[in-house]
């Protein structure tokens, strides 16, 4: 999976935060919801823009950056 391909960071939407194919939902946004115990279909169901490949580049995003910073300290 390359998040690179969905995950967008825009300097005027959400602050620059990384979102989901320029919408309005970012990242942090799935990886909160996916942390409270909803489910990938829930989210899905939730909002019905999101595809489950959207939720997979979140968890990608979040594991790159998590090896990038490990490995930066």
């Amino acid at each position: 999976m390359q998040f690179k391909d969905i995950i967008t960071i825009e300097p005027g939407k959400r602050g620059g935060k990384p979102c989901i194919r320029g919408m309005r939902i970012t990242v942090y946004d799935v990886l909160e919801y996916l942390a409270s115990g909803m489910s990938e279909q829930e989210i899905l169901k939730d909002f019905p823009y999101l595809r489950k490949e959207d939720i997979l580049a979140c968890l990608s995003f979040a594991a790159t950056r998590e090896r990038v910073m490990v490995a930066v300290q």
